[in-house]
């Protein structure tokens, strides 16, 4: 899903105010309202929203003349996911560095500590969850909130799944395919059940990735084993090429 942040600034005319924000060391209202060309109550009303949500603070400087203190907007630390940071290529870059100072296995090895450190941050935010179900909707609850745009899902017909329709690891997973199997058995481990990770049709030219769970009728009720499932009958879209689990190796 999107961040809260991104939800918060939304609007053109708050994004307009930060931006202005960051290239200084703090802004009047009044200087505001002219470098965007907008009305002095307008900004200031922007200013006050943007204070309660968290983004901006106020400090106030002495004036050089007879009168109050003149009172500055400065952002916040919320603020700082707003702005680009080092991000994949980054991330690709440090371990094809890794890769020739260590060796082959050195950036697997890295991406393994990623994950079990993931597994360990999640179980404890996963306690108090008993059943499958209860497990699987807070999986997808936490994939969700790192960018998965996941949900949990149950239908008869295609059992306990969690769906999703992106990752921003994908760059990561291309470069280095094993990542797939580490974070599949990341996920088996915190659920306790075996997970078949399939790509199928979304309709309307999407993909989405979708980790079928061992129990509730699916999918090895319906003949998935060793992370695998036939080719499908009812959704011809879907491609029968899976990962296999940790527990298959």
């Amino acid at each position: 899903m999107f961040s809260q942040a991104l939800r918060d600034i939304a609007r053109p005319t708050y994004a307009e105010i930060l931006e202005a924000l960051k290239r200084s060391d703090g802004m009047a209202v009044s200087e505001l309202a002219k470098q965007l060309q907008m009305s002095y109550m307008g900004v200031k009303q922007h200013c006050v929203n943007l204070e309660k949500k968290g983004y901006l603070k106020t400090w106030r400087v002495p004036r050089t003349q007879v009168g109050r203190p003149e009172k500055l907007y400065r952002l916040t630390e919320a603020c700082e996911e707003l702005f680009p940071e080092a991000g994949v290529s980054l991330t690709l870059n440090l371990l094809q560095g890794v890769r020739q100072l260590y060796g082959e296995a050195a950036p697997e090895k890295m991406l393994f500590h990623h994950f079990e450190d993931q597994r360990q941050r999640w179980s404890e935010r996963m306690k108090g969850r008993n059943s499958l179900a209860e497990k699987a909707t807070k999986l997808a609850e936490l994939r969700d909130s790192e960018g998965c745009f996941s949900k949990c899902t149950y239908e008869a017909q295609d059992g306990l799944r969690i769906e999703e329709y992106h990752h921003p690891m994908t760059a990561i997973f291309e470069a280095y395919p094993n990542a797939i199997r580490m974070e599949l058995q990341m996920m088996e481990q915190l659920l306790g059940s075996r997970l078949a990770r399939k790509t199928a049709d979304a309709g309307k030219g999407r993909e989405v990735i979708v980790y079928e769970i061992s129990s509730l009728g699916s999918p090895a009720e319906r003949g998935v084993y060793n992370g695998v499932q036939p080719q499908p009958t009812h959704r011809a879209a879907t491609s029968p090429a899976t990962v296999p689990t940790v527990l298959d190796m």
